[in-house]
């Protein structure tokens, strides 16, 4: 005869954890609150960055500013942004994309245009791809 009783020999040996309706509630909570909350972070991702490139065509536009002060004139197009590594003490930036900005002299809209198309790297362009100049 065995020294155990049976319901003791049971409980021995039954093993306690989550099932898996238990684990898949907690899979599908998690997938809404990141439905809910991933877009959110990435609106506000790409206000930043827009936000970032303005600052810094405002960055540039002092350092041309400081260029025509002590040479009495912008540089041309084809001089480029270049020609203001040394106001800013470190190389010229590039947008938040990764892109060039577009420097023109004259602009269209000011004695220099300085432009960053976006997202898209498109002139034009909506939300995220919009353009951010420095005339605005």
């Amino acid at each position: 005869m065995n020294k155990y009783p049976t319901n003791l020999r049971i409980k021995k040996y039954s093993q306690s954890g989550f099932t898996l309706i238990e684990l898949l509630v907690v899979m599908v909570i998690i997938g809404l609150l990141a439905a809910l909350v991933v877009p959110k972070f990435f609106g506000h991702v790409d206000k930043a960055m827009q936000q970032d490139a303005q600052a810094q065509i405002e960055l540039l536009g002092q350092a041309l500013d400081l260029y025509r002060l002590e040479n009495h004139k912008y540089p041309t197009t084809d001089e480029g942004l270049e020609k203001i590594a040394s106001y800013l003490k470190k190389e010229v930036p590039k947008d938040p994309w990764g892109n060039n900005y577009t420097y023109t002299s004259p602009g269209e809209h000011g004695d220099y245009d300085l432009v960053s198309f976006g997202a898209d790297s498109v002139e034009g362009g909506e939300n995220n791809n919009k353009d951010i100049v420095s005339w605005k």
